[in-house]
């Protein structure tokens, strides 16, 4: 019974990965996961998933149904949150205690999360504020399990004249990260786009009064909250 009511106590690394890669695949798509994009987001191979597939349903972690894709249950979505509360908390405990920069704090907590407890990954929040989101601007989720996830669109989706606040950057590629540093693209910043270049072409922005290029490919990997969206607004 103990195991039906804290389901993440005795979850392996890799275990958890799923169930992260689950979470964050049905935020983005507002759907059941594929069994090919669990496998692309993890970098497996697509017949190696099945089997997590059925451990982690036989756990009540997460549902099932042909056709429709993977779910979490409200126990997988807790088990979920609470490795991404660890994540998240490390990566700003490394950034803002220790001074690491942005792009090398993702793989540090890759390592870290899946043997920090939950206590010590408390103290660490406590240590550093209670920050609200991770050095890439990513929710902290509580440790009750809510998290607020505040409506965002990617940069590449606006069009010519849109202002909005970078709210999110992906942080799993730490060159990128290094490269939108250099182009001042950090959550808090102002952007406008200036121009789109026709046929996929690069986009003109204008960062906190600077101008900047980039091409669409990166603009998908920000996240921005335009006015109708604000993140100032709560």
């Amino acid at each position: 019974m103990s195991a039906a009511r804290h389901p993440a106590d005795s979850l392996s690394g890799p275990a958890e990965d799923y169930l992260k890669a689950i979470y964050d695949l049905e935020q983005t798509r507002g759907a059941g996961a594929a069994t090919n994009d669990i496998a692309q987001r993890l970098d497996i191979a697509a017949a190696s998933v099945s089997g997590m597939i059925r451990r982690l349903a036989e756990h009540g972690l997460i549902e099932h149904e042909p056709y429709r894709g993977v779910r979490l249950t409200p126990q997988g979505r807790m088990a979920a949150l609470r490795t991404i509360r660890r994540h998240r908390v490390i990566e700003s405990y490394l950034a803002t205690a220790l001074g690491y920069p942005w792009d090398r704090v993702h793989d540090e907590a890759e390592l870290l999360e899946h043997a920090a407890s939950d206590e010590l990954v408390d103290r660490m929040a406590a240590a550093i504020g209670e920050p609200a989101t991770d050095p890439h601007g990513a929710p902290i989720p509580a440790r009750d399990g809510s998290v607020t996830e505040r409506p965002v669109i990617a940069l590449e989706a606006l069009g010519a004249g849109a202002v909005a606040v970078v709210a999110r950057v992906g942080d799993e590629d730490a060159a990128r990260l290094r490269y939108l540093a250099e182009l001042g693209i950090l959550p808090g910043a102002r952007v406008e786009v200036v121009n789109r270049a026709p046929f996929d072409g690069p986009l003109t922005l204008r960062v906190d009064g600077d101008e900047r290029t980039i091409g669409p490919a990166l603009a998908a990997h920000v996240l921005v909250a335009t006015p109708e969206r604000s993140l100032l607004g709560g």
